[in-house]
């Protein structure tokens, strides 16, 4: 990995000094963005070492690592006006981030730069047509911080690929998983360079998803770049997989300077053993259980208490004994929003964010053993969580089963004034939020106003990281426990009272 000379990056903070807004006013606030062109929903879905990009994307990609971070929303709105498009700037976004931005110490912190992409990109696509331009122009300019702060840790950059070492393509498979499992860097990145140009997409993402689950390091954040990076590639093209495919690589593979652990007993790892003893014991009709709304509480309560390793045991015994997998991911949704409750901060964050990664994997995935290592794999996380959460302070004594036992019948809230509230009493809005979903509310009102909000409000990647998923995964929760799921939320979601975070002043200034 070879550096190259820095590029001048301004150092702007991108906040406003604005106070806060209700979601009926921002809607008014952002009618300026109709000045750019929209993008449709078919559109949203669909140096000599260094790595260099295809011509077609190289001069973009440039134009965004060179441009200071106090010109970026500028230069790229007329980049928009002139004809770029929204997969053109979303591509660059991508291979900007895993050209400049080393995942390294951990796959967290400044990389999430390139973390928050796939988030920006779902925050757009779940947007109207007018506002899908503000989450990216958001994500240009945080690409600029995390850049800036790569360059003050030593100016990272990913080298080009070691041509004479790439396997042929009936020998790079193979040659990715012997160099996964014995924690070889070298011999990974040239091997899934080899795999990139001669597998397709869904061989390449069921190797990925085995190995982003096999360990819980950086809090969930391999699970988490392997399902943002697939799914952002499925809207700009596999034909760039290949520099993605190696920082993934590279992610996957960090161990934060502990011994091999190919060769070492360590904890991180303890689980995986687990769950791959118990695979092969599963046949072919683990997939075929009952629903059981009873069973998802009483696991919810197992999970409390078990170790990661317990928790992979005791998911396997729940599987084999004829529960159907919905039910425990249920149980898995349900004790991430309950982490919110009790302590809402960066580990109960990356609860639901690790979740929601871990679940997507499990429902894009083929092979029956990966989907299932996935599954069981997601249930020792949550011990992991819960114990870092004690670490990091005072744990609430809440749970989530509160939420739905309340008064359906009690004098119901707007949206608008349940994200007022939040920003003074968590609880209280939390607790409001559900009695407007229970009785008959519309939950894509809510989630159209948290969304409004996040444009707003957001300043840090883990606002969209954590908005994103959340309220996607209102949707893969089951109807009874989706109003408890989007209830919990609330307690980490923006409030309207929230400091507004500068774009829109931004974004009207560059238009004109």
């Amino acid at each position: 990995m070879i550096n190259r000379p820095a590029t001048t990056s301004g150092r702007r903070r991108f906040m406003g000094v604005c106070g806060g807004v209700t979601a009926a006013v921002a809607l008014g606030e952002l009618e300026f963005i109709n000045r750019l062109p929209r993008v449709s929903a078919a559109e949203a879905t669909l140096d000599q070492q260094s790595v260099r990009f295809s011509d077609d994307i190289e001069p973009l990609v440039r134009l965004l690592e060179d441009t200071p971070r106090n010109r970026v929303v500028e230069v790229f709105a007329d980049k928009v006006r002139s004809g770029t498009s929204y997969r053109e700037v979303l591509t660059a976004l991508l291979l900007a981030g895993v050209r400049n931005v080393q995942p390294r110490p951990s796959v967290g912190f400044k990389f999430h730069a390139v973390l928050v992409v796939n988030s920006a990109h779902l925050a757009s696509l779940a947007s109207p047509d007018q506002d899908r331009w503000l989450p990216i122009f958001w994500a240009l300019d945080y690409f600029k911080s995390s850049q800036a702060r790569d360059v003050r840790e030593g100016n990272w950059t990913m080298a080009a690929v070691d041509e004479a070492s790439v396997p042929a393509p009936h020998l790079a498979r193979q040659a990715f998983i012997d160099a996964m499992d014995r924690w070889d860097v070298d011999a990974a990145d040239v091997a899934i360079a080899g795999l990139a140009r001669s597998a397709g997409v869904n061989e390449v993402f069921e190797l990925m998803a085995h190995y982003g689950c096999r360990d819980f390091r950086s809090i969930g954040h391999k699970a988490i770049f392997v399902a943002n990076s697939f799914r952002t590639l499925q809207c700009i093209g596999w034909r760039y997989s290949e520099p993605v495919l190696r920082s993934l690589t590279y992610a996957l593979l960090n161990h934060n300077g502990e011994p091999n652990p190919a060769d070492s007993d360590l904890t991180p790892d303890a689980a995986c053993r687990v769950t791959e003893e118990l695979i092969d014991g599963f046949d072919d009709r683990w997939n075929s259980g009952n629903m059981d709304p009873a069973t998802s509480l009483a696991h919810l309560d197992t999970l409390r208490e078990a170790s990661p390793q317990q928790a992979v045991r005791e998911t396997a015994k729940l599987i084999q004994s004829g529960i159907h997998p919905q039910s425990i991911a249920d149980a898995l949704f349900l004790s991430a929003g309950e982490m919110l409750m009790q302590q809402p901060g960066i580990i109960s964050l990356h609860s639901s964010t690790t979740t929601n990664a871990m679940q997507y994997a499990y429902r894009t995935a083929r092979d029956p053993k990966t989907r299932l290592r996935l599954l069981l794999q997601n249930a020792a996380f949550i011990p992991h969580f819960r114990s870092s959460m004690q670490s990091r302070g005072k744990v609430a004594n809440k749970r989530i089963n509160e939420l739905q036992q309340m008064d359906a019948t009690a004098t119901t809230m707007a949206p608008t004034k349940i994200f007022e509230t939040a920003g003074q009493d968590r609880s209280g809005a939390s607790q409001a939020a559900m009695q407007f979903l229970s009785g008959g509310g519309q939950a894509e009102q809510m989630i159209q106003t948290a969304r409004q909000l996040v444009f707003l409000k957001g300043n840090d990647s883990h606002d969209y990281k954590f908005s994103s998923a959340v309220l996607e995964d209102f949707y893969a929760v089951s109807p009874d426990f989706r109003n408890s799921y989007l209830a919990a939320s609330t307690y980490l979601l923006p409030a309207s009272g929230d400091r507004d975070n500068g774009l829109v002043d931004r974004i009207r200034s560059a238009i004109g």
